[in-house]
């Protein structure tokens, strides 16, 4: 099972977005850390200048993240509303 981490400045971005997304956004991180592939259908890798790193689509927000496998470690870069994350 994998372990959530957030960067500061991505936990910071958390904290400000509202209380039922932040929950919303939580659910969906839980469901990530028990089984990645379950939200495949939501997960696209990113290319270009975000090359190995992966958003995670959550209504009209996104979780852009990296996955360390070896330490079992999700690490969250970013998140934020869909227009203001890239």
């Amino acid at each position: 099972m994998y372990k959530i981490e957030f960067i500061k400045e991505a936990y910071e971005e958390f904290k400000k977005l509202d209380k039922p997304v932040q929950r919303i956004i939580k659910e969906k991180l839980d469901l990530l850390v028990k089984n990645p592939e379950a939200l495949k259908n939501n997960i696209k890798p990113l290319k270009g200048d975000y090359w190995g790193l992966y958003r995670l689509r959550v209504g009209n927000y996104r979780v852009v993240y990296k996955m360390e496998r070896e330490k079992l470690i999700i690490l969250i870069v970013r998140v934020g509303h869909r227009r203001e994350i890239y």
